[in-house]
């Protein structure tokens, strides 16, 4: 099985670390692993801020260079959401680019999900001994449908105590261009969203999306919340490495 890494751009820039466990783990598990160097963003941010036309180009350099992949793998719920949900609508229109804006739609898959439904897997053999709480992006609940793979992967993992999230539904506030445009109203939903998350008192904030670790780690290290962020793939990476 071959698996091609799309590496999003947040991790790219500020969590590389996260794309390198997704290959470790990819790999341990016998699946060959590349890296399409032509890769780029999804076009999410345009898309979200109404440049269609430049979304459009984002999608069509997304199918140029993954064409060829068997299967592309991000750790992203939020950019695996766009690249299922919305390119297919961008060129739903489009004889020359809708059937393979289809297929490539339909051969991305978001890690635990990837994890889960195609490699079959829901223990990977991880020790990780903490108390953690797991949030679930808004993108990857309602556009990719995935809620309980990234719960499937915690609850095998020995020694981590998973405690129920109070408010599952309860957005971070993020939302990429959102937290720019609307500062004091993004501030405020995480504030609300870490403050339930708090009340279980949990060790670590696992979430499988850069953008809600980066949006809740930010502003728990500015209000003295003592709770670690982590992505899904690198606490499993790491719970993997202390055995």
């Amino acid at each position: 099985m071959r698996v091609s890494l799309f590496v999003t751009c947040l991790a790219d820039h500020f969590y590389p670390e996260v794309g390198e466990a997704v290959v470790h783990l990819l790999r341990r598990h016998g699946v060959s692993v590349d890296f399409p160097a032509g890769q780029t963003c999804c076009g999410q941010p345009a898309w979200n801020t109404g440049h269609q036309d430049e979304a459009k180009a984002f999608a069509l350099q997304y199918l140029k260079t993954f064409e060829n992949s068997e299967y592309i793998v991000m750790p992203s719920g939020s950019c695996a959401g766009h690249v299922r949900y919305f390119y297919p609508q961008m060129f739903k229109n489009d004889k020359e680019f809708f059937k393979p804006i289809c297929d490539i739609a339909d051969r991305t898959y978001e890690f635990s999900e990837f994890m889960v439904k195609v490699l079959g897997l829901k223990d990977i053999g991880a020790t990780y001994k903490a108390k953690a709480v797991y949030h679930n992006n808004c993108h990857m609940n309602r556009e990719l449908g995935v809620r309980d793979e990234p719960l499937e992967l915690l609850r095998h993992v020995r020694g981590l105590e998973l405690v129920d999230n109070p408010r599952p539904e309860l957005c971070c506030g993020f939302g990429g261009a959102f937290s720019v445009k609307m500062p004091e109203i993004s501030t405020a939903m995480a504030d609300e969203k870490i403050g339930t998350l708090a009340s279980t008192q949990a060790d670590l904030l696992i979430s499988a999306d850069g953008g809600c670790l980066m949006h809740m780690g930010g502003r728990m290290g500015r209000t003295g919340v003592q709770m670690r962020p982590i992505h899904l793939a690198q606490l499993l990476w790491e719970g993997v490495q202390k055995k």
